[in-house]
């Protein structure tokens, strides 16, 4: 095992500067939602992300501090408006394309806000070029529209929440709405420079695929107020959630092999809007009739456990799905030669969009430690996929790490050692990745481990978060929200905490449940609990993930909590 230091790197802080929020006005009939007045600046941005600078002045545009951003992609333009909910404590995003062309017309329905034409004397090179002509992408240049809204024709194309399809009919002007991102491209509105100015009127609709990072192309932001957030059905809009804990281990009714220890889960949602869980069934932990079984969660009930996955006669400790933004799952497995979790093989399978699984095969064939998979993969703003693995059977051996840049085709073992086993792993703003985890404690305290280079080194620190021990593991995880969520056990349980800076502290810290007294079987080694208004189930393996409706599914050993952020902050 890679020894820790013994004097360990101060806590890794992320500076608490003023964050200044830009120009918004309220959209009037839009129950209280709020528009930037012009195009987020080069200024503005860079407070975000430093290194943009960079790119000031890339084939001639956008080289000043009032400048439009460009060669932002929609997954950065998102990254900014959660940087920004963090930092003030606010809810930011981009506007729909029917908040968008509302806001734009200002109360008309001609070509333009301006009428049936757009002055020349505001025109950007407004023609095809095959060399595009620099010019200012200074903002605020000219008139505002009726409401206050500076360039919503032209300077730059700016990117909106919705996705894009050619079928989907024309937003509706009276009542905006907050459709989900689904689909593979981005709608883009307004039109931009360098462009014929019929592609600048208020109806013209564009897209790009969202890694799309042009000189055409930037974005500004909408603050929705919480009454319209909930009336168009966005993820967390439903009130404070806590739904009654329920077990998701069900004894199979078609004769697939079902053993008294069923342990290590991992969980995902689906394409088909359910729940999908997988976890090993056996008599012992060093069995070698091992096998993983699989139950899905369709809102209202777990289906009896079927077989998921087996290699007959092999230990198969440790699992992981992870769906893509394609809406293919993958699915990552431990793999022993024989029936110990030590040496492991590491294997991959992928389900296409049919349904349909590829055959398992190894990513890394070697059957050795380092390869005992831990649910909660991640994938990055740059595509890389995350995946986590101790790095030993040993308690204290910490955990590995291991990167596709590819989509899952190939990876590559980091070679270094982040403090603790069954590691929690996350990227924060700056691009910087941040795990917790079990073991290796720092002063008495979880394990912090930060990397600043991709995951090939780390600076260790402690966390304000008692260590956890045999019978536990945690789930860190950014909430589709933007905070960052670690759930966890103290001395009372089972509880949740959020951190809205990336780390560097932790305001909310609330027990998971609901006050009510009952008896739970927490299976595996955690067996039956009582939970009631200051006690939580004492220990389990965690997993989880977040449905599009903001409800956090949250499954220990045995049993599947539903709670929201609304109900964490209460």
């Amino acid at each position: 095992m890679r020894p820790f230091p013994a004097l360990f790197f101060a806590a890794v802080l992320i500076a608490c500067e003023t964050v200044t929020v830009p120009p918004l006005v309220e959209i009037p009939g839009t129950e209280g939602l709020r528009m930037g007045t012009t195009e987020i600046t080069n200024a503005q941005y860079e407070a975000f992300a430093p290194s943009h600078k960079a790119l000031r002045g890339y084939k001639g545009f956008s080289k000043a501090d009032d400048e439009a951003v460009i060669l932002v992609s929609w997954d950065e333009a998102n990254a900014y408006c959660e940087w920004l909910s963090r930092k003030t404590g606010r809810h930011f995003r981009l506007p729909t394309e029917a908040e968008w062309e509302f806001a734009c017309r200002a109360g008309t329905t001609t070509a333009y806000n301006t009428g049936e034409t757009f002055p020349e004397e505001q025109w950007k090179v407004q023609k095809n070029t095959r060399d595009k002509e620099p010019v200012s992408l200074q903002v605020a240049q000219f008139a505002p529209n009726a409401w206050g809204l500076y360039d919503m024709h032209g300077n730059v194309e700016e990117w909106c929440l919705d996705a894009c399809s050619s079928s989907r009919a024309l937003p509706s002007l009276s009542s905006p709405s907050s459709p989900a991102p689904t689909g593979d491209l981005r709608a883009v509105r307004g039109g931009s420079h360098n462009t014929p100015v019929e592609f600048l009127r208020s109806d013209s609709r564009s897209a790009s695929l969202p890694e799309d990072r042009s000189v055409l192309l930037g974005f500004r932001i909408v603050e929705p107020s919480p009454a319209r957030e909930k009336s168009q059905g966005q993820a967390g809009s439903i009130g404070p959630v806590f739904r009654e804990p329920v077990p998701y281990v069900i004894e199979p009714v078609d004769g697939t092999p079902f053993y008294a220890h069923n342990h290590q889960p991992a969980v995902t949602w689906t394409p088909e809007g359910t729940l999908l869980a997988i976890w090993f069934s056996t008599q012992a932990e060093a069995g070698r009739e091992m096998v993983v079984l699989q139950s899905e969660f369709d809102g209202e009930r777990w289906t009896p456990a079927t077989l998921f996955c087996i290699v007959p006669g092999r230990n198969m400790t440790g699992s992981a799905l992870l769906t893509l933004e394609s809406g293919e799952i993958l699915h990552f497995q431990g793999v022993g030669d024989a029936g110990e979790w030590k040496d492991l093989a590491l294997a991959t399978r992928k389900r296409d969009l049919g349904g349909h699984w590829s055959p398992l095969h190894y990513i890394e064939p070697e059957h050795e430690v380092r390869h005992q998979v831990i649910a909660g993969p991640i994938v990055t703003r740059d595509g890389r996929i995350l995946l986590c693995c101790d790095a030993g059977p040993d308690g204290e051996a910490g955990t590995s790490l291991h990167i596709s840049k590819d989509g899952g085709k190939t990876w590559k073992d980091t070679g270094s050692t982040i403090a603790g086993i069954h590691a929690g792993i996350v990227e924060r703003a700056d691009g910087s990745l941040m795990a917790f985890g079990r073991g290796n404690s720092i002063e008495g305290h979880m394990p912090c481990s930060v990397s600043r280079d991709g995951g090939y080194t780390w600076e260790y620190s402690p966390t304000i978060f008692p260590p956890i021990g045999s019978g536990q593991r945690l789930v860190l995880k950014r909430l589709q929200e933007g905070p960052l969520m670690l759930c966890s056990f103290g001395a009372e349980g089972l509880f949740a905490a959020l951190s809205y800076d990336d780390g560097a502290s932790w305001p909310v810290k609330k027990l998971l449940t609901d006050g009510v007294e009952r008896t739970l079987d927490g299976g595996a080694w955690t067996g039956s609990f009582t939970m009631d208004s200051t006690h939580a189930e004492p220990k389990g393996y965690l997993c989880c993930t977040q449905s599009p409706d903001g409800i956090i599914h949250l499954l220990s050993s045995r049993v599947h909590y539903r709670f929201n952020l609304e109900w964490l902050r209460q």
